[in-house]
């Protein structure tokens, strides 16, 4: 099957925003562990890399799921490949 201008377009949006929210997971998953002892300031009345590891990082996660999700059907129903209710 020959992809067309359109299908590449589709691909490519994709594609990118899926790169920026796996930086945005690595960012929170490895760097903020990495550099917990130099993040010590309070947030929450806690300090920040505690805080992040514990509720932080879940609610990240959950913000990129939901993203993602509402992103993908946006850009599905923008290009006619949406899925039929």
């Amino acid at each position: 099957m020959q992809l067309t201008e359109r299908h590449k377009e589709y691909w490519r949006k994709n594609l990118r925003v899926t790169g920026i929210l796996l930086v945005i997971w690595f960012v929170v998953t490895f760097v903020v562990g990495y550099f917990a002892r130099d993040l010590n300031f309070q947030f929450f009345g806690w300090p920040f890399s505690f805080w992040m590891g514990a509720q932080g990082a879940l609610v990240v996660y959950v913000a990129i799921i939901g993203f993602y999700a509402h992103y993908m059907n946006k850009l599905d129903q923008e290009y006619g490949v949406a899925e039929e209710e």
